[in-house]
């Protein structure tokens, strides 16, 4: 017989806040109601195992020991379905169907079983859909659809989802697993194969849980998180694990795994002009859109959030909440201290013109050390600047004020050429071909960008001759066996033949958005407190809107997201709408060694590196060396801040118990 158990743990919600009518954002036709009555699962935390021998079973215990690991991601309830070669295991954070909203979720005759981490934002017109055709709903709970949608589908059902998620459905009939990561990977999952054994969860700690999985240091993860902003799916720091990249699904049967894209983010080629339209009605559409997307991700039964830096991207967010809720949006930044960090007057402007019920969250610089750990605990991998730690402070005083889900604007700088990448790219292309490239560097930028004339981020050679001397000897000697170009990041066939401004917003949503900016930034910083996030420009509708835009509505005059600042004119004033952008920044690897912490001047000493077995000690002391230098700045950590990645794999080495190649 099958087992599954449920344990219900529940808290009722706050009363909503009233919103103050002062300073209300421009009126639209669209429904006032915060908290809609039919909604969302939640973003949660999924695992489970499906054994690829006939007939071998699939232990109870090892899914159970699989979901205590990652309990923070869903205190409210857990459930577990276990039958034969198949385990599935869930942990639930409760927005949404308080009362019947648990999983595993089977269909009728319990042919079918579904665990689903994440929001279907379209559920409603899929659920009338499907009831339509014949179709009896158990719950309220949006999981459910997928497990209808299914039957009337296959694996075709992706076709019409909108929303992000993370889900497993065992179909015992076919004796197979079909598993998908949305489309902007704002759900994490993660997988391997161990003792003929297929393993997966939301986090790679929960793999590491299950009996048999080695840990070993994946060298190739190590490269891209020393040359990009961060790892990229498939890759995990962890060798044999894999992440399953954005848009793709996996089947897995007594065949193997089956991997496939089923989205991507096309763009048309340079020159055609999709549709011949002016820029007010591209505008109307945007602002449309986004409004649609907000509305969206209002929905559940809890008090909804929203993160606030004083930028353009998360105070259009907020405004466009307050313009679909009649309770004051309860909003939060953090604060260091320090004006080379902080944008705390900005953050006051938006707040005071939408009315909102601002915190401001103080971390102080001397507390980040005392995160770091915390930080890459979840995180599972090293990082390349401090910020996860007010991310994480951030996560808590939401769960503290009872907002257990939060908006943020990520996606948006993406998506409409917010970086100073796609102004510098314009300036290149202005003044047109420069001198001939070294060999090396055009060499490298094929491989990876499939074009020579492809820029992104670095000089790709210089990088490549200062990270080999980074490593210890030992591995240095194996670097063309690992270094990360080799292995390839994108789709080069994406790039081929598109506006250049587009070839960087494609390698900024496949490089840095997915596995980093919503992943170890985003997603395992939230759920570490067992809050949720979501992300309206990171939505289908949107981004089927921004790859049909005219690259010259994204940056005009040099002037990056023009449209979207136009969008924001009739929400926010122009102190907001026109102001310099401010990157996220947090206190680099040169204040923390400054502080003369023990345990950080340990975890960077020549002993210790050594031992570790991975850099090279000599190297790693000129670098500490460079940072005591008094005209050394002693913030402003940033992609390129190494001793941030050394001393962060260093704990990382230590929290996840991974071998060390060196000696005392």
């Amino acid at each position: 017989m099958p087992s599954r158990r449920s344990i219900r743990r529940t808290g009722g919600a706050s009363c909503p806040w009233r919103r103050s009518p002062s300073n209300r954002p421009p009126a639209h036709d669209l429904s006032i109601n915060p908290w809609f009555s039919i909604g969302s699962a939640a973003l949660c935390g999924i695992c489970g195992a499906f054994s690829l021998s006939t007939g071998r079973p699939v232990a109870e215990a090892a899914i159970g020991a699989m979901s205590r690991t990652i309990a923070h991601r869903g205190p409210d309830d857990d459930g577990l379905f276990v039958e034969g070669q198949v385990g599935l295991g869930f942990r639930r954070l409760s927005i949404v169907d308080l009362a019947t909203g648990n999983q595993p979720i089977p269909n009728e005759d319990k042919s079918i079983w579904l665990i689903c981490n994440g929001e279907i934002f379209n559920h409603r017109e899929l659920r009338d859909e499907l009831r339509a055709g014949g179709h009896h709903f158990r719950t309220r709970s949006d999981a459910e659809v997928l497990i209808h949608l299914y039957e009337e589908m296959g694996e075709r059902m992706l076709e019409r989802l909108n929303g992000q998620f993370a889900f497993a459905l065992f179909d015992k009939a076919r004796n197979r697993l079909l598993l998908a990561r949305d489309h902007f990977g704002v759900a994490p999952l993660f997988y391997t194969i161990v003792d003929d054994t297929f393993v997966f969860a939301s986090e790679v700690k929960a793999i590491l849980a299950y009996p048999g999985v080695e840990r070993r240091v994946d060298l190739t993860g190590l490269d891209q998180i020393l040359s990009l902003p961060g790892l990229v799916s498939p890759r995990t720091m962890f060798e044999g694990i894999h992440s399953v990249p954005p848009g793709y699904r996996l089947i897995v049967d007594h065949h193997g795994v089956d991997s496939r894209a089923y989205w991507d983010l096309v763009y048309p080629p340079e020159g055609e002009v999709a549709e011949a339209r002016c820029e007010n009605s591209y505008r109307e559409e945007l602002e449309a859109s986004l409004m649609r997307s907000v509305r969206r991700r209002l929905q559940g039964e809890v008090n909804v959030g929203a993160y606030l830096s004083g930028g353009l991207d998360s105070s259009l967010v907020t405004a466009m909440m307050a313009a679909n809720t009649t309770n004051q949006v309860r909003t939060f930044s953090i604060n260091f201290g320090d004006r080379m960090f902080d944008e705390d007057r900005y953050q006051k402007i938006v707040a005071d013109h939408v009315g909102c019920l601002h915190n401001q969250v103080d971390l102080k610089l001397d507390a980040i050390e005392s995160r770091l750990k915390s930080a890459i605990w979840h995180s599972e991998c090293p990082i390349k600047e401090s910020y996860n730690t007010a991310s994480l402070k951030l996560s808590a005083a939401a769960r503290a004020h009872d907002v257990p889900v939060v908006l943020s604007g990520e996606g948006a700088d993406e998506l409409f050429a917010g970086y100073i990448g796609y102004r510098f790219d314009a300036f290149r292309r202005q003044r047109g071909v420069g001198a001939p490239l070294e060999r090396r560097e055009a060499e490298l930028r094929r491989r990876l960008w499939g074009d020579e004339n492809v820029f992104y981020e670095n000089d790709l050679a210089r990088h490549e001759a200062e990270r080999e001397l980074l490593y210890a000897p030992g591995i240095r000697e194996s670097f063309g066996t690992f270094e990360f170009s080799r292995s390839g990041v994108v789709d080069t066939d994406r790039l081929k033949g598109i506006h250049p401004q587009h070839q960087r917003a494609y390698l900024d949503m496949k490089i840095r958005l997915g596995d980093h900016l919503v992943g170890d930034h985003g997603d395992r910083m939230l759920l570490a407190n067992a809050v949720e996030g979501r992300f309206p420009f990171l939505d289908i509708e949107i981004a089927d809107l921004a790859r049909r835009l005219p690259p010259d509505l994204k940056l005009r005059n040099h002037v990056e997201k023009y449209i979207l600042k136009e969008v924001g004119r009739s929400y926010l004033p122009p102190s907001i709408v026109d102001r310099e952008k401010f990157a996220f920044n947090a206190p680099g690897s040169a204040y923390l060694i400054r502080q003369g912490t023990d345990w950080i001047q340990d975890m960077l000493s020549p002993e210790t590196i050594r031992r570790q077995g991975y850099f090279d000690p000599v190297r790693i002391e000129a670098l500490k060396r460079r940072s005591l230098d008094e005209e050394a700045t002693p913030g402003g950590g940033n992609e390129n801040d190494v001793l941030m990645t050394v001393l962060t794999f260093g704990i990382f080495l230590e929290l996840f118990d991974m071998p060390r190649l060196g000696h005392c």
